[in-house]
């Protein structure tokens, strides 16, 4: 089965993987170069940000703390009552 995955690769035109997708579990490895299970072209996925496909690169999320005014926040509880 193996075999048969392998030369997919090479009848679909698939581009090697980039060096950000180093530690990626989607990588394949075919005659010394590695490809992308998921992608044709791996080096557009990692343009515009990160890769979705990517399972080793996770997305860095900020929380920003929103100050409110107790006095406002007052006002719209006693509103809705």
């Amino acid at each position: 089965m193996q075999k048969e995955t392998a030369a997919s690769y090479k009848e679909r035109n698939f581009k090697p993987v980039v060096e950000k997708c180093d530690g990626c579990e989607r990588m394949v490895e075919e005659e010394g170069t590695k490809f992308c299970q998921s992608y044709l072209n791996p080096d557009a996925k990692w343009r515009l940000g990160i890769c979705n496909f990517a399972t080793h690169a996770k997305p860095e999320i900020t929380v920003t703390k929103v100050r409110v005014n107790p006095l406002k926040a007052a006002k719209r509880a006693s509103k809705g009552k």
